[in-house]
């Protein structure tokens, strides 16, 4: 068994790599990963920003504030392989996952198992987008506020590391792994102006790190920073990335030049230590350099100037090799060696992890190159966040436990996060330099011309001031004897003047003193006057207040008496209040037990107490709707009882209107089962529950509300009068929304269900098919899961099965709306399908459409036609067999086709 390089065998220099980067080299996939979309929305908040301090040394850098951060693991369970399902169908999966609660259950036997918490549990159907958001986004988001960050998957070999961190997604973007989405993000938030990113990958093997890049440059040496502590490996290559093509062109050369080689456990195992590492140069606002001068005062000029501070951070992304058992993998000659050396690069770092753990005085950093390349990641200044990766076959039972023990002690090792900022004196030292020579220019400038306009400005003064002084002298003389003439005039006006006014004063002075005393007594009549008016209007104003004050008074008496009747109400208010808060208690302390024990026992009939799938073909019973056996079913129906009796139906819809999402979900869930038992489904319509349930659809963006109300009208819609409400009422419309909108599996065969039974009534079809009921199942083919896909079909089956009738009673006569709608590809493609609930009811509606002529030429080019001649030879159910058989006899363009294609059949 050798080594080969994962996209084939390479010699070593065939592919040098030089900047700018331009490759068009293409890669193999990884393995085979199925992942199943679940319907989790997660709640993204604004990122949190930290601020660093930069400090004045010469080196320009200062770390900032220093934050405590708990390495955060998330496990993720590998789905079964076709190999382990051929192997250990008899056997139950040894991990049960529990992710509402972030908890995992490893069985020890079938009666015994131990409970482990991570900060987050992924099932075997969470999307890569989901896996992203939970592990690497938040490290993402931290490198761009400029802390380093690690993100490493670890787990047994072939359970899914490299298809979580690696997959390219060239096929479907959905499947992109981590690396992909991070620098998605990276590249949406930087300023490719004035931000750099550049990408190093490299590999570890065999205790050498070598160039994914540059495969001559396979001996590598780590260089550690005396100082800080810092390691960094100057002799890798480096890339500049500007935009996300040119990263998946590098991701494919790596990916070229990686060993990997095919063992028992895996076709495809990585034989090295791949890591991903990617360095973020950030500029930021500077803050104000205030420079003074000689006598104190600040330099404006200065203060317009903010050094450029520069971020840099680190991203690091592991992909470890897988962990292995020689006996187990079959690993010999060569490969042996590189189990050997992966083992123990791997110890050493468990080694590390559990003295950091324990918090031990010495950790054993040295002991391997890989630790000595991560002794930032655990115990140092990045934040870092790891996934391991377990299987469920119960044959590597103690590979899987290993494996969670590794996740939980590495929870336990704290990091010291820091900023690193750097400030960028050479810009700043050339933008000074710049301002500086053009202020000295213009200085010099301003002054040569300011001397020129003194020297100017002195000789026309000079000029002026003579002119002045003459034309002064002048002026004065002109005007001293002209006041002198003017005196003399108006001495001589003023005695004459004096002389008349003295006669005149004499006369008037006599007749004066007589006016002037009737014009006193006239003032001092029209003063009292004034008074008495003033007075009166006094005292009209003063009984006026005192009226006001009688009338307050009286008011005030009415208002407290009223104010004590309010305070009466008031206090009766709150004991009805009380009461009614006790009430609401007591319902959702019973709607929660009843929740509880609804929850308890599906779980029950999940692990196979009861059947998860009806018996007939054409049933409207939905695969959701179990029988209740055994002491489960008698508790749960008398539950329902004791609820009807202390509660009552009316009280239990009115909390489908609570304003609390949990009292909702509770309320649904228990409308929900009531709805299965068939004597309830008419006490619930005529209250008004279906009324309820459609709103609640409507209104709520819960993802569980909208799985138990679809499930709940499903049961409903096994009546046939209810078939007919939940139309009139737009039933079909909402369900069709719903479908379009959810991604959760569950919720999908909900809605595929009620759908399938409102498919059984011929009534309704025209309506059905105009409201979207027909594009909504072809939709939710979408989800690929098999309970999805069974009730899609048997919705097929159903609407096959009444066009049937309908042609035959003569109702209907033009081609199927199956066909019309596109339908038949995904009927003929299905037709043969591994799952057999699936097979049936798509067997059932192909002899159902090829029962009438009109539709024989349309599934003669779709290929029914071998479908049907299979069916009538291989199909295992006698009717199904019968039918096929009896339509290819009886249709003549069937037979016709045949004879055409020399097949001898009838």
């Amino acid at each position: 068994m050798s080594t080969a390089y994962r996209n084939g065998t390479l010699p070593k220099g065939a592919l040098k790599v030089d900047r700018p980067l331009s490759m068009n080299s293409s890669t193999k996939s990884s393995a085979s990963f199925k992942s199943k979309t679940v319907g989790h929305t997660p709640v993204s908040g604004p990122r949190r920003k930290s601020t660093g301090s930069v400090g004045n040394s010469a080196a320009n850098t200062k770390d900032g504030t220093s934050v405590s951060g708990r390495v955060r693991v998330a496990v993720r369970l590998r789905p079964r392989n076709a190999e382990e399902m051929v192997s250990d169908a008899d056997f139950a999966d040894c991990v049960e996952l529990q992710p509402e609660l972030k908890r995992l259950k490893l069985r020890r036997n079938n009666w015994d198992s131990d409970t482990y918490e991570f900060d987050e549990v992924l099932t075997e159907f969470a999307s890569q987008k989901r896996v992203y958001e939970v592990v690497a986004k938040p490290v993402v988001e931290s490198v761009l506020d400029g802390y380093n960050g690690t993100v490493m998957a670890y787990g047994q070999t072939g359970t899914g590391k490299t298809y979580t961190l690696g997959r390219l997604g060239e096929e479907d973007t959905a499947d992109r792994g981590i690396m992909v989405r991070a620098m998605e993000d990276i590249l949406s938030e930087i300023t490719p102006e004035k931000d750099s990113i550049s990408v190093s990958y490299f590999q570890l093997y065999m205790e050498s790190i070598q160039d994914l890049l540059d495969p001559v440059n396979d001996n590598i040496s780590i260089v550690e920073d005396p100082k800080t502590g810092d390691v960094s490996l100057p002799g890798a290559t480096t890339v500049d990335i500007r935009d996300q093509k040119s990263f998946l062109e590098l991701l494919r050369v790596g990916e070229a030049h990686r060993f990997a080689a095919n063992t028992q456990l895996n076709t495809e195992s990585s034989r090295s230590h791949a890591m991903l590492m990617v360095h973020v140069e950030r500029f930021v606002k500077g803050r104000d350099s205030v420079i003074s001068s000689e006598n104190g005062s600040t330099s404006h000029t200065a203060k317009a100037f903010k050094p450029p501070v520069v971020r840099k951070s680190k991203l690091v992304v592991v992909d470890l090799a897988g962990s292995e058992r020689i006996d187990k993998s079959g690993s010999e000659a060569h490969t042996l060696e590189e189990a050997k050396s992966i083992n123990l690069s791997l110890s050493a770092l468990g080694k590390c992890i559990n003295a950091l753990a324990e918090n031990s005085a010495h950790v054993p950093v040295r002991d391997s190159k890989l630790t000595r390349l991560l002794r930032d990641s655990f115990g140092g200044t990045a934040r870092t966040s790891l996934v391991i990766t377990i299987g469920p076959s119960p044959r590597h039972r103690g590979e899987t436990a290993s494996t969670i023990m590794f996740g939980q002690r590495a929870m336990k090792v704290e990091n010291m996060l820091k900023i690193k900022e750097e400030f960028d004196y050479k810009s700043l030292s050339r933008r000074l330099e710049m301002q500086l020579d053009k202020q000295i220019a213009e200085h010099e400038r301003q002054q040569k011309g300011f001397k020129d306009d003194i020297e100017r400005i002195a000789q026309e003064a000079q000029v002026r001031i003579a002119e002045a002084e003459k034309d002064y002298a002048e002026a004065l003389e002109r005007e001293r004897l002209q006041y002198q003439s003017d005196y003399m005039d108006a001495i001589s006006k003023l005695e004459e003047q004096w002389s008349a006014n003295k006669q005149k004063h004499e006369n008037e002075k006599a007749k004066s003193s007589v006016l002037a005393a009737s014009m006193e007594v006239a003032e001092l009549k029209k003063l009292f006057e004034n008074e008495t008016i003033s007075r009166k209007a006094a005292e009209e104003e003063i009984d006026n207040l005192k009226n006001q004050l009688a009338q307050w008074k009286r008011s005030e008496a009415a208002g407290n008496s009223e104010i004590l009747k309010l305070r009466k109400m008031l206090e009766n208010e709150k004991c009805q209040k009380a009461k009614l808060e006790e009430e609401i208690a007591v319902l959702q302390s019973q709607l929660l037990q009843l929740s509880f024990e609804a929850d308890e026992t599906r779980r029950n009939l999940d692990r196979g107490e009861t059947e998860k799938l009806p018996g007939t073909l054409d049933s409207p019973i939905p695969p959701f709707m179990h029988q209740h056996l055994g002491d489960s079913g008698v508790g749960e129906k008398a539950s329902m009882a004791k609820l009807f009796e202390q509660v009552g139906l009316q009280k239990i819809l009115s909390l489908l209107e609570s304003e609390d999402a949990d009292v909702q979900i509770h309320a649904v869930k228990v409308v929900a089962n009531l709805a299965a038992e068939e004597a309830n489904q008419e006490r619930i319509v005529k209250a008004g529950g279906l009324k309820s349930l459609l709103t609640l659809l409507r209104s709520s963006n819960d993802e569980t509300i909208h799985r138990v109300a679809a499930g709940a009208i499903a049961n409903l819609a096994m009546n046939e009068t209810n078939q007919e409400l939940i139309m009139s009422q737009g039933g079909i419309s909402l369900l069709s929304v719903t479908a379009a909108k959810a991604e959760d599996p569950q919720t999908l065969r909900m809605v595929a269900g009620a759908i399938a039974n409102l498919c059984g009534n011929e009534k309704l079809q025209p309506k059905l098919r105009a409201e979207g009921g027909v594009k909504a199942l072809q939709g939710m083919v979408r989800s690929r899961h098999p309970d999805v896909l069974a009730q899609v079909a048997r919705g097929i089956a159903n609407f096959a099965k009444c066009e049937s009738r309908a042609y035959t009673q003569g109702s209907k006569t033009g081609k199927s709306l199956l066909i019309e709608d596109g339908t038949l590809p995904w009927i003929v493609q299905n037709a043969n399908n591994e799952a057999s609930p699936i097979r049936r009811h798509i067997e059932l509606a192909l002899c159902h459409l090829a029962q009438h002529e009109v539709n024989a030429k349309d599934m003669i080019r779709g290929g029914a036609l071998w479908e049907l001649v299979r069916i009538s030879r291989d199909c295992s159910r006698d009717d199904i067999r019968t039918l096929a058989y009896r339509t290819l006899t009886s249709s003549p363009s069937f037979q016709a086709e045949l004879k055409r294609l020399r097949i001898d059949y009838g």
